[in-house]
């Protein structure tokens, strides 16, 4: 009785247990063939640019090319010649569009649906400034900015080609070559920069997009070691002036500036008997020759007065500053002159005040470069220029402390190639 009371409730029991099990199995079915479904899209968050929402627009980006215009540009994108016309007029009132340039950058953007129409046009004239042309109801035309971080940057490494080169391999902003070779223009000659010089810097970084380095600010300290010798550059306000200082207090700037333009090498030093390229003999050369291409730029060392303009024998067109009682300079085999250089006409230091050219007896471009003193030729690359701005004594103790900052914290961190 037993056994048919366990045969009869096991029968009972099966089915159940048979249903429940294929119940289980549908149910496991449905949530594997879920989890292979694709997931549902998430909504994109709100995008901006330039202040504009673009996430419920379509973005087509593109730089423009050579000789278009404004009507062009437009025009690829079905905007009418009605519209046109009141886009460029528009457009004069904050915006020259004959300004637009080939190879910049500019955004359209269009409505996502199937007409694709133009609502903005954006035209980027620097890596902040856009002029925005607006189609979302009438035509208007405005300036946009994007806005500008400043940052306390580090920046340091050892030359193997050049300071430009070393600042682009380092991921530095390369515009540093150029406030590093104004702050040392008389101190260091930045073409005689060469392989295992160092450099340190702690300046100022402007940046857009928290990644884009457009610009640098003040530089508040720097050290360049170049052929065994460190140059320190300490800024120290005086007299309500910011100027640059070595560690003895010295001024940065001097009287003259190392040379008178950027040039490719020197081509002839300061001889007492020199060969003369053309005319094959022997005599004295009392100057410099800077080898550079033609239209080089060329700037008076000092600040001065023009004496003399005009073409003299062998030198070309060449010009004379008087400085002071003490010391002349002449700039010879010039192409031309500069705007408002004449006779008598005074001049600041890194004026410009000519071209470089061939002119005289020359065998290329280049510049003869000649300084006087006391009416007597010598030697420009041994002159000694007196400083400007010299730190009074009321004032070192407190540049001293500044001094002393400033170089504890150029020495934190060994100068190094980074890898």
């Amino acid at each position: 009785m037993k056994n048919s009371a366990t045969k009869f409730t096991f029968k009972r029991i099966l089915p159940v247990f048979l249903g429940a099990l294929v119940i289980l199995m549908v149910v496991i079915l449905v949530l594997w063939r879920q989890t292979l479904a694709e997931p549902e899209p998430i909504a994109r968050a709100n995008e901006y640019f330039l202040g504009i929402r673009t996430d419920t627009l379509d973005r087509e980006e593109g730089t423009l090319n050579p000789n278009w215009t404004l009507s062009d540009l437009l025009n690829e994108y079905g905007v009418s010649s009605d519209t046109i016309q009141k886009s460029v007029e528009a457009a004069r009132k904050v915006f020259d569009p004959r300004q637009m340039k080939a190879g910049q950058s500019y955004y359209a953007l269009l409505s996502d649906d199937s007409t694709g129409t133009l609502k903005y046009l954006i035209y980027e004239r620097s890596l902040t400034d856009y002029v925005v042309f607006d189609f979302t109801d009438s035509v208007s035309v405005y300036l946009k900015e994007k806005p500008v971080k400043t940052y306390r940057r580090r920046a340091e490494g050892v030359i193997k080609e050049s300071l430009w080169n070393s600042l682009i391999k380092n991921g530095q902003n390369p515009e540093l070559s150029y406030k590093l070779a104004e702050l040392y223009a008389w101190q260091i000659d930045f073409f005689s920069i060469k392989e295992g010089d160092k450099y340190c810097i702690i300046y100022d970084e402007m940046v857009v997009d928290d990644s884009v380095s457009v610009d640098v600010g003040t530089i508040y300290g720097a050290l360049i070691k170049h052929n065994g010798k460190k140059y320190y550059a300490i800024p120290f306000i005086q007299d309500g002036m910011l100027n640059y200082f070595d560690e003895n207090g010295r001024n940065l700037k001097k009287a003259f500036l190392k040379a008178p333009l950027k040039y490719s090498r020197i081509s002839s030093r300061f001889s007492n008997s020199r060969l003369h390229p053309i005319l094959r003999i022997r005599r004295p050369h009392h100057g410099v020759d800077y080898s550079a291409p033609y239209g080089t730029p060329v700037f008076s060392i000092g600040d001065g007065t023009v004496i003399d303009k005009g073409y003299i024998r062998g030198g070309g067109n060449a010009v004379k500053i008087k400085h002071n009682r003490t010391y002349t300079t002449t700039y010879m085999h010039l192409s031309r002159y500069a705007k408002g250089i004449h006779r008598g006409s005074s001049v600041k230091q890194g004026q410009r005040i000519g071209y470089v050219g061939a002119t005289g007896l020359a065998t290329g471009p280049h510049l003869d470069f000649r300084v006087y003193k006391n009416g007597k030729p010598v030697n420009p690359l041994k002159m000694i220029s007196p400083p400007v701005n010299k730190l009074k004594d009321k004032n070192k103790e407190r540049f001293m402390m500044a001094r002393d900052q400033l170089m504890a914290e150029l020495k934190k961190q060994h100068i190094h190639h980074r890898q």
